[in-house]
């Protein structure tokens, strides 16, 4: 199964993938998006997250 994955390089913490998958990913003390539950949201609710990202910073991993 597919798991969201989030670069923390790649991050700019604008927030964007928690407003639309909250229950998926958080932001750390860093300020950088993690991913806190792989299943925590539907799949095109982190479907939209990965394309919403400006930094391209999200994606699947196997």
């Amino acid at each position: 199964m597919a798991t969201p994955v989030v670069d923390p390089d790649l991050c700019t913490g604008c927030e964007l993938c928690v407003d639309i998958a909250p229950n998926t990913f958080e932001m750390n003390d860093e300020g950088v998006s993690t991913v806190v539950d792989p299943e925590g949201d539907d799949e095109g609710a982190i479907q939209e997250a990965i394309d919403s990202c400006p930094a391209e910073a999200i994606s699947w991993a196997e």
